[in-house]
């Protein structure tokens, strides 16, 4: 049986990754992303299937309960179930403190703290249903819960960063990017695939002991 991932935020960088991934190791994937990021998103729907795999792209905002509830549904309706999901959808205001707005503070957190509570939420109350119908044939199906913590991760979010602290900072985006250079001991930045890597691994078989965890990917930069 061919199992099921959601991706939130899968447009570009880590969820474009990391929906890539699942559908190499065999997933059908559905994406998601707001309606800004549509002609993106529809791209990525197309690698997926180029890949060989099924895959959606569903317009919705992770931070709206209703919409997230009938994003679930719709995975499940036309993939058939809902096996893994992906709450990678996230934002960033790249302001400094004082230019920074109340809406903006809560707009951050509406997205990146509010939308993954929905999310789970909503998730979990379709692989519980389809645990308990599954147990009338098979072992109870166990559903595991991990993090990553991406460090500094090449995304187009990182670069828009980078020219913003360069001109609070008066220097060059070169210098900007040197300097953080130096707080990484592998010696480079991550990359959306070094994620997608990490979360293959979760979700696939090989890690059903591990839950509970939030794992960095950060070439050691901080150490848990």
């Amino acid at each position: 049986m061919i199992r099921v991932g959601l991706v939130t935020g899968a447009a570009r960088g880590i969820g474009r990754a990391i929906a890539l991934r699942l559908a190499k190791d065999g997933f059908n994937v559905a994406v998601n992303d707001i309606e800004a990021s549509s002609g993106d998103l529809q791209k990525v729907q197309q690698e997926i299937e180029q890949l060989g795999q099924r895959s959606i792209a569903i317009i919705a905002d992770v931070s709206d309960s209703k919409s997230v509830e009938n994003m679930m549904q719709e995975t499940v309706e036309k993939l058939g179930s809902l096996d893994v999901l992906i709450a990678n959808a996230g934002i960033g205001e790249v302001k400094s403190l004082l230019d920074t707005t109340v809406e903006d503070w809560d707009k951050v957190f509406a997205v990146n703290t509010r939308g993954i509570f929905l999310c789970y939420k909503e998730a979990a109350k379709i692989m519980i249903k389809q645990a308990q119908t599954a147990a009338l044939e098979w072992a109870p199906y166990n559903i595991t819960v991990n993090a990553y913590c991406p460090g500094l991760i090449k995304t187009s979010l990182s670069d828009k960063s980078n020219e913003v602290l360069s001109k609070i900072q008066g220097k060059s985006v070169n210098d900007i990017e040197s300097d953080s250079l130096k707080t990484i001991p592998i010696g480079r930045v991550g990359y959306p695939e070094d994620v997608a890597n990490l979360v293959s691994f979760l979700a696939g078989k090989d890690s059903d002991y591990i839950t509970g965890q939030s794992i960095l990917v950060n070439g050691g930069r901080e150490l848990s």
